[in-house]
């Protein structure tokens, strides 16, 4: 979290299923962080379960896709978050 807050990207693509700490604990401390929560966070996941957009979404990422990847679906996605009509 400490690179995040040094060298803050424009946007995250979260994948939710990580090993020691999953993606919906990191999207809460980045979102808790005055440094990192204005940063956009697009939750991934390839396990997509009933009430998983709902629960990433509570966790503070802006928004939610599926693998695989729809690469028009996430690009368009990540053109509303950053703000871009290109």
């Amino acid at each position: 979290m400490n690179l995040t807050a040094a060298d803050p990207p424009d946007l995250i693509l979260m994948d939710l299923n990580l090993p020691v700490m999953d993606g919906w604990e990191a999207a809460r401390r980045l979102k808790a962080d005055r440094r990192t929560a204005g940063i956009p966070i697009i939750a991934l996941t390839a396990y997509a379960m009933a009430g998983d957009r709902e629960r990433a979404l509570a966790a503070g990422c802006d928004e939610f896709d599926t693998k695989p990847i729809d690469f028009g679906r996430l690009v368009h996605k990540i053109r509303k978050l950053l703000g871009s009509s290109t």
